[in-house]
């Protein structure tokens, strides 16, 4: 199942926000490179009847099959990648490229 963060949840409303996407739904695109690396687009966009929909309250998410195959087990999320520079990032374990985020270990 295709899961958002809260993180990046909180930015596509803000996006919604600032600008003219009210009653749009976030598309995220994704197909595959040569090489089976993924690649990812969004936009906002109306939603179509074969669309793939997730919904997180004011916030709708639409895919299109394909894009829908390739995202099943995906997270977004929305990460500080260098001090100060905030993106959209996808775990993806279809991606070639993929690497589990490392857990952080507690203190005892």
């Amino acid at each position: 199942m295709f899961t958002v963060t809260e993180a990046a949840l909180e930015q596509i409303r803000e996006a919604i926000r600032k600008s003219e996407a009210q009653g749009l739904a976030l598309r995220i695109a994704a197909k595959s490179n040569q090489d089976g690396s993924i690649e990812y687009g969004m936009g906002f966009d109306e939603a179509n009847e074969a669309d793939t929909r997730v919904n997180h309250g004011e916030v709708e998410i639409v895919m299109d099959p394909p894009s829908s195959e390739l995202l099943e087990d995906a997270t977004m999320d929305f990460v500080e990648l260098e001090p100060g520079q905030m993106r959209f990032i996808f775990l993806n374990p279809l991606d070639p490229h993929y690497v589990p985020p490392k857990k952080n270990k507690k203190k005892p």
